[in-house]
This record gives structure tokens, C-alpha cells and sequence, in this order.
């Protein structure tokens, strides 16, 4: 549901389709006001001059991210706002501080550079009759880019504010409790990446379980689930994983009573891929979102070792999905 409308640094930027509905609302009310077609188009300008804007903001956060190493999937335009999908986090609260200001100081930015103009061009007009509803274009531009600094800066999750009051006060506390504070949404990731940091995928994978071959019949997948507690399998040719067959594909399929249909046609073809020296938490973010097969590793297994190492060294465990597909 998003195309590709362009790409700076290297990193794409995508316009989600519901955008559409935005521009469409847009272009109707100021038709229904004026019912001039030049009022249309003077608000179609100002709404793309200011997403315009929120992708120069999104990508303060990503070229400063990239600075510390961290790359940017993409960056995605809503009708609520942009949205930059960064691999990871930075794990230095400094770091983290820093990527969550480079949005909003963008804003600040452009704001300061409209106001010189409109100085130095005479076109500024008292701050008493400044509104985003009238004035010119650039001086709506300057008040909105003033606000969307200030509205991200709020100190609560998602806004930069949260993750900059979390980093500050991540430099005095433990990460968790500083994530305690400054947003309860965001403390079960966190204590999820506390629970897995420095375990290695070996520690968690399952390492006896049942394999499939491409030609295998459905039946056969079937006979294996309920012989066993194992619910998804990889199917493996001459060695060589070429797919999964999951418990919900396989479910699916079978409602369909042809349970002579071959794994290979129902098997999901794309897959990821972790070697057993990997860390756990960077395999779950994959799971989340090829080489010789040692053991598998699903969203419930990762689960269930996270219960029983906090069982282990007394930590308190989190809230995790065992329910989730791989």
C-alpha cells in the first residue's frame, strides 16, 4: 500500500496510500469554501510544502542515525505524518539523544531560515496576526514548522521528547527504569532486550525436530504436528532449506481436504536466516519484521527460554506473544 516517490542518502521514501485520502480531503473543504479552483490548489501546495517538510525532519533522525552506524529501511509518508523505519536504536543514551533532536531541530531550522526571508523581504507581519489559516505561504510554513518542533518535543512516547527524556535519564539510571518513566508502552521492548542481550541464538533454537521434503504430502505435516509439540517445519532438498511450512499454512491448506497436496506448494519461500553465533535479540527483531541447518528458532521457543532464564537469575519476566507465528 505505499510507492516509492523518490530517494536522497540512499534511503527511500514511500508515500502511503491513504496519503491520497489527505490531499482528496484537502482539495474538497477548501472547494467547498471557495469553491475556487486556485484555493484548491494554494492548499494542495501548502500540505505537500509541509510533508515536505515532516521528510526533511525524518531525515534529521536518519543521516544522524547513520552517523552511528545505524541504517534507515525507509521513510514513509501518512496522513498523520512520516514515519523513518531505523534498523535499531542507538544503544548509547548519548547517541539516542541525539538522533531524537535532529528532527526537531531540522524544523527549528527551516523556521529560522523562513523568518530571515520574510526580514530581509519585509513580508513578516506582527506576531498578533500570525495564524496557519491565513498569511502566505511561507509564513504559515515558519508557524507550523515551529510547531511540529514543539509537538515532537513532548516528553512521552512516540514524540522525540520521550526518547530524549528517556536518554537523559538513561545517563543516571538503569535503561529499563529510565524506559519506565518515560513510557510504559515502551518498557516490555525494553526489558525484552535486557532479557535476550548477549544470549546467543544457539541457547534458545530448537535442536530436535522433525524436517519436511518439498514432495511430501500435507498429510504427512499433519501426522508430525500431532505426533509432536513441534508446529512449524522447515522443509529441506538435498540438504538445503527451501522453505518453511508453518502451522497456520498448514491449517489453511487442509481446510481445503486435499490433504495429498505437496508441502512445496504451500511451504512459505521466503525466510530468515540466523547462524546459532547470532544474538537472540537481533534474531527476534528479524522474526519480528541461508547456510546448513543446526536448529529452529519460532517466536514461541524464543518465549519460553525467556521464562525460564528470568526463572533462572530472578529477573522479572515480560509479557511476551507465546502465541505468535515465526
Amino acid at each position: 500500500w505505499s510507492w516509492k516517490i523518490g530517494e536522497f542518502a540512499g534511503i527511500g521514501v514511500y508515500m502511503h496510500a491513504t496519503f491520497l485520502l489527505l490531499l482528496g480531503w484537502v482539495a474538497l473543504v477548501h472547494w467547498q469554501d471557495s469553491q475556487s479552483f486556485g484555493a484548491v490548489v494554494s492548499g494542495l501546495v501548502f500540505i505537500l510544502a509541509l510533508f515536505l517538510c515532516v521528510v526533511a525532519h525524518e531525515y534529521g533522525h536518519a543521516l544522524t542515525a547513520r552517523r552511528y552506524g545505524i541504517k534507515t529501511r525507509e521513510i514513509t509518508l501518512l496522513p498523520i505524518g512520516g514515519v523513518a523505519r531505523l534498523e535499531r536504536m542507538p544503544d548509547d543514551p548519548r547517541q539516542e539523544m541525539w538522533v531524537a533532536l535532529a528532527g526537531p531541530a531540522v524544523n527549528v531550522v527551516i523556521a529560522g531560515a523562513l523568518l530571515a526571508w520574510l526580514v530581509v523581504t519585509g513580508g513578516l507581519v506582527p506576531l498578533d496576526q500570525m495564524a496557519v489559516g491565513r498569511g502566505s505561504l511561507l509564513e504559515r510554513l515558519m508557524i507550523v514548522n515551529l510547531f511540529l518542533a514543539a509537538f515532537n518535543m513532548l516528553p512521552a512516547f512516540p514524540m522525540d521528547g520521550g526518547r530524549v527524556l528517556r536518554a537523559v535519564l538513561a545517563q543516571r539510571m538503569e535503561y529499563t527504569r529510565a524506559t519506565q518513566i518515560g513510557a510504559a508502552q515502551e518498557s516490555t521492548a525494553v526489558q525484552m532486550k535486557s532479557a535476550l542481550g548477549g544470549i546467543p541464538v544457539a541457547r534458545a533454537m530448537l535442536t530436535d525436530f522433525r524436517t519436511l521434503a518439498p514432495g511430501d504430502s500435507l498429510a504427512r505435516a499433519a501426522e508430525l504436528i500431532l505426533a509432536g509439540s513441534q508446529h512449524d517445519f522447515p522443509v529441506v532438498d538435498g540438504g538445503r532449506v527451501t522453505g518453511v511450512l508453518t502451522r497456520a499454512d498448514l491449517i489453511g491448506a487442509l481446510s481445503a481436504q486435499n490433504t495429498q497436496r505437496p508441502v512445496a506448494e504451500v511451504m512459505q519461500r521466503e525466510f530468515q536466516v540466523a547462524d546459532s553465533s547470532d544474538m537472540l535479540e537481533a534474531a527476534m527483531e528479524r522474526l519480528q519484521h541461508e547456510g546448513r541447518l543446526v536448529g529452529l528458532v519460532t517466536m514461541d521457543n524464543i518465549g519460553e527460554f525467556v521464562l525460564i532464564h528470568a526463572a533462572l537469575t530472578g529477573k522479572p519476566a515480560p509479557r511476551i506473544p507465546l502465541s505468535a507465528e515465526g
